[in-house]
């Protein structure tokens, strides 16, 4: 697989942090920082946040995204997000299947399907998420689970839709625990999806499809990861907070 083939692209993923006042400060910080990333760069921020990181944004490489949306364009759905409606504030990048969200608001396989449909078909381009958990990479399960999750995430998604989509890999166990898969456990799995995207789509697209790597990618370690043949960038969750650790990766990925 040839890596100059692809776009390298680090994404912030701010989780529940973050006022208004505090994203304009800290794109603010992070623009010039940026400026000259030779990758992509995304921030995805709350819904509440996303007007201002919009209009924070404008004029500059910096892209902006929300956090998750909902299957259904509206409806009686108290407390969730349509794609439209994220369209409408200027987002262009939407996260879909975190593992916070399976863990804890009940997202299965099934609907991070039907969410990416509903994202797509509302003009958003996607980051898809995939991982495994400690217990199904210590039984040796990690490459079965991941490849499930990406075959019925990817359920109905046409050649031309799959452009629009970047995979990434989250090992559920480095996710905000300080732990890192190591870059050659992150190589393994990145390189397995990508043979598993040749299957499905045929090698010419598995090489033109940015795979991420997210799991407490930082700027000490993130040179080495995004070194590797098949880590194309990086899902950035604590180090997406601190504008100079977010450009530290962003050289990284530069380089890289």
């Amino acid at each position: 697989m040839d890596k100059a083939k692809r776009a390298a692209v680090i994404a912030g993923n701010w989780k529940m942090n973050k006022t208004r006042a505090e994203t304009k400060a800290l794109i603010g910080e992070m623009i010039p920082l940026v400026k000259d990333a030779d990758c992509g760069v995304i921030v995805c921020v709350p819904y509440t946040d996303l007007e201002t990181a919009v209009s924070a944004t404008e004029g500059t490489n910096i892209k902006v995204g929300a956090q998750n949306c909902h299957w259904a364009d509206h409806g009686a759905f108290t407390g969730e997000i349509p794609a439209a409606m994220l369209a409408d504030v200027g987002a262009e990048y939407v996260v879909i299947g975190h593992s916070e969200r399976r863990a804890y608001f009940g997202e299965t396989d099934a609907t991070v399907n039907k969410r990416l449909h509903a994202a797509l078909n509302g003009g958003l381009r996607v980051i898809l998420c995939c991982g495994e958990l400690l217990e199904d990479r210590e039984q040796g399960v990690t490459e079965e689970i991941v490849g499930r999750q990406v075959k019925i995430a990817l359920g109905g998604v046409s050649k031309e839709e799959l452009k629009k989509i970047i995979i990434a890999y989250e090992p559920v166990w480095a996710i905000g625990t300080g732990r890192t898969a190591t870059a050659d456990q992150a190589e393994e799995v990145c390189a397995y999806i990508r043979g598993l995207i040749a299957k499905l789509y045929g090698r010419e697209t598995a090489e033109a499809l940015t795979v991420q790597y997210g799991g407490s990618m930082n700027a000490a370690n993130a040179a080495e990861l995004l070194g590797k043949p098949d880590v194309d960038g990086g899902l950035i969750g604590g180090a997406s907070l601190k504008a100079p650790d977010f450009a530290a990766i962003v050289a990284a990925a530069s380089v890289g």
